[in-house]
């Protein structure tokens, strides 16, 4: 469906909106295209993807922002992690520099999202500390978020996604005791049902690969169904979640709504 989305918002592209403040919809579409390839593991093609993305956004710090996002997620995918914390915190440094940014359309959302990006990206480096001072200042700006968690341009931001970027940055640096232990808190909070459901469900493929590394293939299968029953298609499509099914398989025997996920998903024990 991209091809033609990406062909029709072309055509859309100089159409005013009368909304200046508006994020451009070539912008949004390159971003989408960007995320899904990446998680299609495509990550080369999602990089093109945005960085079409960030030169449709030239000139806007906003803008720019949202598809350095997109940029970031690329980039970590493909293991160029200085390279994303790079991008990242350069979107930041624009936005501080933006007169009345407080008044930009998501506060301080889109912020305390690139530092989450720069953060994940020196943990896949093995920067803890730089990591730690990153989901220290996002700790800071999700209490001026409040308990808001998502807006209109695909950023969730707030206390509980804070916390689950510090799980997996912990995954990241091989600490998975200290990865679960954030998880199970942030689930375990009011703010988890208030996630996109994609959200939640990535972030549980996430931690199945924790659970897996601390030797407990039945914490990963749970994650895994639960993950199924938020958003099938992040299970059913992403690569990390079939590496994950395919390990759970290989450890021995497994509950049959485990067995039966992994059949769905064409896979079987060997």
């Amino acid at each position: 469906m991209l091809p033609d989305l990406l062909a029709a918002i072309r055509h859309a592209h100089h159409t005013p909106t009368g909304d200046a403040s508006a994020p451009d919809p070539l912008v949004r579409v390159y971003r989408l295209a960007a995320q899904t390839l990446v998680k299609l593991g495509e990550p080369h093609l999602g990089l093109l993807a945005a960085d079409r993305a960030m030169m449709a956004a030239t000139g806007d710090p906003h803008r720019t922002g949202l598809a350095a996002v997109s940029l970031a997620q690329a980039l970590r995918a493909l293991r160029r992690g200085r390279l994303a914390k790079a991008a990242a915190l350069s979107a930041v440094h624009q936005l501080d520099r933006t007169p009345s940014r407080a008044f930009l359309p998501d506060g301080p959302g889109l912020t305390g999202t690139l530092l989450i990006e720069a953060a994940l990206a020196a943990a896949t480096c093995g920067d803890a500390a730089t990591a730690h001072d990153l989901t220290e200042r996002a700790v800071d700006l999700a209490a001026a978020h409040g308990n808001r968690q998502h807006d209109g341009d695909g950023v969730a931001f707030g206390p509980v996604a804070v916390t689950l970027a510090r799980a997996l940055a912990a995954t990241h640096l091989g600490d998975h005791h200290r990865a679960v232990t954030l998880h199970r808190h942030a689930a375990n909070s009011e703010g988890w049902h208030r996630l996109p459901a994609e959200h939640r469900a990535a972030h549980l493929i996430d931690i199945a690969r924790a659970h897996l590394d601390l030797g407990d293939p039945a914490a990963a299968g749970r994650a895994l169904l639960t993950a199924d029953r938020l958003a099938p298609a992040e299970t059913r499509t992403r690569s990390a979640a079939r590496v994950a099914l395919t390990t759970i398989l290989r450890t021995g025997p497994t509950p049959a709504d485990v067995t039966r996920l992994a059949a769905v998903l064409g896979l079987t024990r060997q």
